[in-house]
């Protein structure tokens, strides 16, 4: 067995949540001895990853299915990361972030009335957001109003202030920022964990190239896997996983920023939207479909039998809270519906009509399948109460944190890195202390 190194904290995931907990504890707090492991060879390369998200910084200015309420609490926490970033230089900070318009439309006149009081709701939440009616449109998103039926009534929400993300960057400029501010801070790539022990007040962290790690806390940002290390500990039985795997297909460019339709707050994610996409310079990209794919990453049939297990699919209640959540009679339908986008030739042809409620003259040939593009959106579902859990998940044990990290997830990678910053000092106990003040001022009363 190889040299077993030891932390006061280990973290593990190199994704967006994961990275910026290494940079809040290395900036904001005095453990010195910190770590990061992260199983691929390079950071956000699963869901932080330009071509697995949305590439969205999400604030609830234009998701349909956040209320106000949400709205409140994601929009300081996700505006963390345009104030971390004022702090690098002009060319990281450009390859980070994208400033982009966004609308949320409305079509027909039933989708209109809504709009008009969901602006009401919102109303000063979001001070540069304001209606635009059909000549605005045309003037910001020429596309959305060719072709139109001019019968069919049209209103959009606006905002100019919306912004893309590639978070696979910011994952990279967390882990080198946290490293300038604490030199003993260590990154693993390639170290897959397999299996956590506790052996009286310390962790023993066994990797699949026989490294072992010891850590007095422990805390999990690996998203699906999360749930599967947490049951693997005893934690997390009361919940299982609906798994959705997405899609998206591309355009020539055909929208200057992001555009959402109308969201069913049922479905616990965006619909069909438009969006620039910052990886693929001159298109516009559609999506996502959503799913059932049981699987904990995206075209990896390997992960099913960890699916399997993290879902808790040897369970009759787990079992009989899945299907009360699948066969819902709204969730079901989408899911079938969606599960059509995918048939060759014939998908498109179907999947183009999401596309022309918001870019009417787009036809079926001008669509084609992102190749590798897509993701996972694996929702919790509370066993007991056969209920779907929308939004992030914690469970937090024994010195030990597990994140799951649904949308908002990354955007508000900042804020969740601070709140677990402050449980983990609290867990190491005396002579630990972690900045918090300091790191509120730094990116959220600088807001104002």
């Amino acid at each position: 067995m190889k040299e077993i190194k030891k932390y006061d904290v280990l973290i593990i995931g190199g994704g967006a949540s994961g990275t910026a907990l290494l940079y809040t504890l290395a900036k904001y707090s005095n453990i010195s001895s910190l770590a990061l492991v992260e199983k691929y060879g390079e950071l956000g390369s699963v869901n932080s990853h330009g071509r697995n998200n949305s590439q969205s910084l999400h604030v609830g200015d234009i998701e349909m299915h956040y209320t106000r309420e949400k709205a409140e609490k994601v929009k300081p926490a996700a505006m963390m990361i345009p104030e971390y970033l004022k702090t690098l230089n002009t060319q990281q900070s450009e390859t980070i972030l994208k400033k982009i318009q966004k609308m949320a439309l409305a079509v027909g006149k039933s989708e209109v009335e809504e709009m008009k009081e969901r602006f009401k709701e919102f109303e000063g939440l979001f001070p540069n957001q304001r209606i635009i009616e059909r000549d605005e449109i045309q003037s910001l998103e020429p596309n959305i109003t060719k072709d139109r039926n001019p019968n069919v009534p049209i209103l959009a929400l606006y905002n100019p202030d919306g912004h893309a993300v590639n978070y696979q960057a910011l994952s990279e400029s967390f882990v080198e920022e946290a490293v300038n501010y604490n030199r003993d801070a260590d990154v693993f790539l390639n170290h897959e964990v397999t299996k956590i022990t506790k052996n009286n007040e310390t962790y023993h962290i066994q990797m699949n190239n026989s490294h072992v790690f010891q850590a007095q806390v422990v805390i999990v940002c690996a998203d699906s896997y999360s749930l599967l290390l947490a049951k693997q500990m005893g934690y997390g039985e009361e919940y299982s996983l609906v798994p959705v795997g997405a899609n998206f297909y591309y355009t020539h460019e055909v929208l200057k920023g992001k555009v959402y339709p109308m969201q069913d707050r049922k479905l616990p994610f965006a619909g069909v939207h438009g969006d620039p996409d910052i990886l693929v310079p001159n298109t516009t990209r559609w999506g996502p479909t959503a799913k059932f794919y049981p699987v904990l990453e995206d075209g990896k049939w390997s992960t099913m039998g960890d699916y399997f297990k993290s879902a808790s699919l040897g369970r009759w209640k787990a079992i009989k809270a899945l299907t009360k959540i699948m066969f819902d009679r709204t969730r079901f339908l989408y899911f079938l519906k969606s599960a059509s986008y995918d048939i060759p030739w014939i998908g498109k042809r179907l999947f183009v009509k999401n596309v022309k409620k918001i870019v009417p003259s787009i036809s079926a040939s001008d669509l084609r399948l992102g190749k590798g593009v897509g993701g996972m959106r694996l929702q919790r579902v509370d066993v007991h109460n056969q209920s779907l859990e929308l939004g992030e998940g914690k469970i937090i044990g024994d010195n030990i944190i597990f994140n799951m990290t649904p949308s908002p997830g990354a955007s508000v990678c900042l804020y969740n890195g601070m709140r677990d910053a402050e449980t983990v000092t609290e867990m190491l106990g005396e002579g630990y202390r972690f900045n918090k003040q300091d790191m509120e001022r730094d990116f959220i009363l600088s807001q104002k």
